[in-house]
């Protein structure tokens, strides 16, 4: 019902920046927060950023140097990457929360790498 395609994963050095993004498409009407999350291979996937009308969160760790953003018109959300750690390489997943018909959904993105260089 939902698509999520994941664009600006890449290499870049410690310090440097990155701004992944994650459009939508399908029917998006009853999406309700989008964000993102990590996963190192062999780990748990843990969350990063997540937007909604009501709320932002993030992770301790990426406090200050993350920022979630979201375009509802465009279906889209961002994540501005700033000061990035050789510990913020993973791949990151963007995710989707939606409700339509009374009933709960949740949906995922194929995950874009990001590398951090030391």
């Amino acid at each position: 019902q939902v698509q999520l395609v994941e664009s600006g994963g890449g290499l870049v050095q410690a310090g440097g920046s990155l701004r992944l993004s994650c459009v939508a498409s399908g029917s998006t009407f009853g999406i309700n927060a989008m964000g993102w999350y990590r996963q190192v291979l062999g780990l748990q996937r843990e969350l990063v950023a997540f937007i909604s009308d009501r709320s932002r969160n993030y992770a301790d760790a990426v406090k200050g140097r993350f920022t979630i953003s979201r375009e509802k018109v465009k279906n889209t959300v961002y994540l501005q990457m700033n000061a990035l750690k050789p510990e913020d390489t993973a791949v990151y997943f963007c995710n989707v929360e939606a409700r339509w018909n009374n009933a709960n959904y949740n949906y995922w993105g194929q995950g874009t790498q990001v590398t951090v260089s030391s």
